[in-house]
């Protein structure tokens, strides 16, 4: 992303939450195939109080973790912890339903499988790690043979080689996948020509400041710009040329703008500019920096320098209305007043001359 573009705020927020609930489900799904275990075995010795003990404390685990907002933000870390605990469990049921020769000890997958879909290589191959040394404290404490290693190596590696098999595809795939959503992302939300934000990703950003504006009694302004002579640049030089007049403008608006600030392609030659609390007298002088910026530096056709202008119309919340779309028709108004007093300048709603 160029300067004056931001990633969207919610959309890691909105993965991790899917991810939670998907966590959410697989810790269920294990409650219900050990009690399904339990009903099928009709076991009645002692491992059975053990096994019981485990489901009640796991699933007062996740009740408390995840309906009584111990972490109150969802994070990687807090998914990290939820996996950890669910090796725990399927080791202490393992460990009470025959340990490694258990009928359950596949139960494992499920953890990886969660892993390498929300939380990536580094923590799945933690968590691989873990399991084996789970494994190994179930196998040691199931031989009196101090050669344990030695005897026990062989059926070990079998086992955990399936495991690491899957680790390892599903983490590929999981990455190919993200890797392919976020380019999806990417053209949805950008304007092909420029690399900056389309109507349709600003829309989106904008609204979500307007609410957190609200929210916060924060101001932001609207900064609409365009191109005064990019018709005449397309008529006598080609669509070409008109091409990287536009590219030009984008990088010449670019420089005047923050980190934090929201640019994108309204349109044809139109561009917009959201300024996050920034009043009106403020978002004028980023306005004159860009106006002066582009007036001062000519586009290059074969040769030729050829000067080009803008006229900027600038709005603020909640100044010059309440409502974001308010606030936009605002600045667009005073960009036609810019326009209809002689162009390449810039006006802010409300004023005398607008």
């Amino acid at each position: 992303m160029g300067k004056g573009q931001v990633t969207a705020p919610g959309f890691e927020a909105e993965e991790l939450r899917g991810f939670s609930r998907t966590v959410a489900e697989i810790e269920w799904l294990l409650v219900i195939l050990v009690m399904l275990y339990q009903v099928v075995q009709g076991r009645s010795d002692e491992s059975n109080a053990q096994i019981y003990f485990g489901l009640i404390v796991y699933s007062a685990f996740v009740i408390g973790f995840r309906y009584f907002n111990v972490y109150r933000t969802e994070s990687r870390w807090k998914l990290a912890i939820e996996t950890w605990v669910m090796i725990i469990f399927i080791t202490w049921i393992i460990y009470n339903t025959g340990r490694l020769d258990s009928p359950l000890t596949n139960l494992y997958l499920l953890t990886i499988i969660t892993s390498a879909l929300t939380l990536g290589k580094l923590i799945t191959l933690l968590e691989m790690a873990l399991i084996a040394a789970c494994y190994i404290l179930i196998g040691y404490s199931t031989t009196d043979d101090s050669l344990f290693w030695v005897t026990n190596a062989g059926d070990f590696m079998t086992q955990l080689a399936p495991m690491l098999l899957v680790a390892y595809i599903t983490t590929m795939l999981s990455a190919d996948i993200r890797t392919a959503l976020s380019r999806i992302k990417i053209i949805s939300e950008t304007d092909e020509l420029t690399g900056i934000y389309n109507v349709r990703a600003f829309t989106s950003l904008a609204d979500r400041t307007h609410k957190q504006s609200i929210r916060y009694s924060h101001t932001y302004s609207i900064v609409m710009i365009d191109s005064d002579n990019l018709k005449a640049v397309n008529d006598s030089y080609g669509h070409d040329a008109g091409n990287r007049l536009l590219k030009l403008t984008v990088t010449c608006i670019q420089q005047g703008l923050r980190e934090t600030d929201i640019f994108a392609r309204y349109g044809g030659d139109e561009f917009v500019v959201l300024l996050p609390q920034t009043k009106a007298d403020g978002a004028f002088e980023v306005a004159e920096r860009i106006r002066k910026a582009i007036a001062a530096t000519p586009l290059d056709t074969h040769g030729k320098d050829v000067t080009t202008t803008v006229s900027i119309g600038i709005a603020s919340f909640p100044t010059h209305g309440a409502e974001l779309a308010v606030v936009m028709n605002r600045a667009d108004q005073a960009l036609y007043s810019s326009k209809k007093r002689g162009r390449n300048r810039c006006s802010v709603s409300g004023d005398p001359e607008t």
